[in-house]
């Protein structure tokens, strides 16, 4: 009788990534690069998102007051997520950079 050996259980999104044959320093790394520019993409979406509802309200075009308001609270968010990105990714790099090796 054999015993299969325990493995960990992957989730399925892993089983259905391409295998990547980065090391996994590199993996990190532009893992952080993916979610940074995701975060500048979304920040350039609402803010043609505004700009178009806003061009709408001046148009008189929009009839709904509240979906000026909802991106313009959409774009601040996301305005805010990228600069706390940025402050996060200075204070890691301040930290490596006062590591003694």
């Amino acid at each position: 009788m054999f015993i299969t050996p325990m493995v960990p259980v992957r989730s399925a999104a892993e089983l259905s990534a391409p295998k990547q044959t980065q090391q996994p320093q590199q993996a990190a790394g532009g893992m952080f690069a993916d979610i940074f520019h995701q975060a500048i993409n979304n920040v350039k979406e609402t803010e043609s998102a505004l700009a178009r509802t806003q061009y709408q309200l001046a148009t008189g075009q929009l009839d709904d007051i509240h979906t000026l308001t909802i991106g313009l609270s959409k774009a601040a968010a996301a305005g805010e997520l990228v600069i706390q990105l940025r402050n996060k990714a200075m204070e890691s790099y301040n930290e490596l950079m006062r590591i003694n090796l």
